[in-house]
């Protein structure tokens, strides 16, 4: 069984970078994935033109489709609204915002909300995940899912060397947690760069995927976004990078898969 799957992230409409969205538009279209997964930060305010912009560019993408919110995409100047309904606007215009599914014959992928509206601490962009979320999220997946995928925003442990921090409140429980329940990956963005890793719990089987960002805030990486293969128990991640008029690998990454 082959899976390919499009990884993008911190696309920040409102602060796009216009070429390159419309660059990985045009190459979605034309590379036969089996899903397109946005893991976070659709918007750079979760201003409603904003929301707009993005839904109509989801939309004009061929499906399936999984998309889970990032820290950006709760009002910033609304505040009220941030702390009582910080994800009204997103799920308005995308979808649900605690949790999101999909499954094909093999693989399962499941959406979890790692971002909050407001927080006990001065950074609210911060991640957090419980781990009643976690347990939910791996116990949702079935004994014939051969690939296990979770998505999040905010990498659950810190990109070693990498341009910002996520400080995911409950993200080391979690990462425990999936790589119990056997889970191949662990797709993520909200840091600009693109990595991967194994998680240091039990088979060192599950990984950390991390996705570049699509809008002009670029952190040390040029705007780009993965693309993951999957096939023969090897996952191929490759990040793309957006040359200002087409995409080119940026760098790749061979990782072992567990047997099903």
């Amino acid at each position: 069984m082959k899976v390919r799957l499009a990884h993008l992230s911190d696309i920040h409409f409102g602060g796009e970078n216009v070429g390159a969205v419309a660059g990985a538009a045009e190459r979605i279209r034309a590379g036969g994935f089996d899903l397109t997964i946005v893991s976070g930060d659709l918007t750079r305010f979760a201003e409603k033109p904003e929301f707009e912009l993005a839904a109509a560019w989801l939309a004009d993408l061929p499906g399936p489709r999984l998309v889970t919110p990032g820290n950006h995409d709760a009002p910033y100047l609304a505040w009220a609204e941030r702390i009582v309904a910080p994800f009204r606007r997103y799920e308005r215009y995308i979808g649900p915002a605690p949790a999101q599914a999909w499954r094909a014959p093999g693989v399962a992928v499941r959406g979890v909300n790692t971002a909050r509206g407001a927080q006990p601490r001065l950074n609210w962009s911060k991640g957090q995940i419980s781990v009643r979320q976690a347990r939910a999220a791996a116990a949702w997946f079935e004994p014939g899912d051969g690939l296990r995928i979770v998505v999040v925003h905010h990498p659950l442990i810190e990109m070693i060397g990498g341009p910002m921090t996520s400080r995911v409140w409950g993200g080391e429980a979690a990462a425990a947690v999936f790589a119990e329940a056997k889970v191949d990956l662990v797709l993520s963005g909200h840091i600009h760069a693109p990595f991967t890793w194994p998680y240091p719990h039990g088979d060192r089987r599950t990984y950390a995927v991390g996705a570049g960002t699509l809008s002009v805030r670029e952190r040390g990486v040029p705007p780009g976004f993965n693309e993951v293969e999957v096939e023969d128990g090897c996952i191929r991640v490759t990040a793309l990078a957006w040359t200002g008029s087409h995409y080119e690998p940026y760098r790749s990454w061979a990782l072992d898969k567990r047997p099903a």
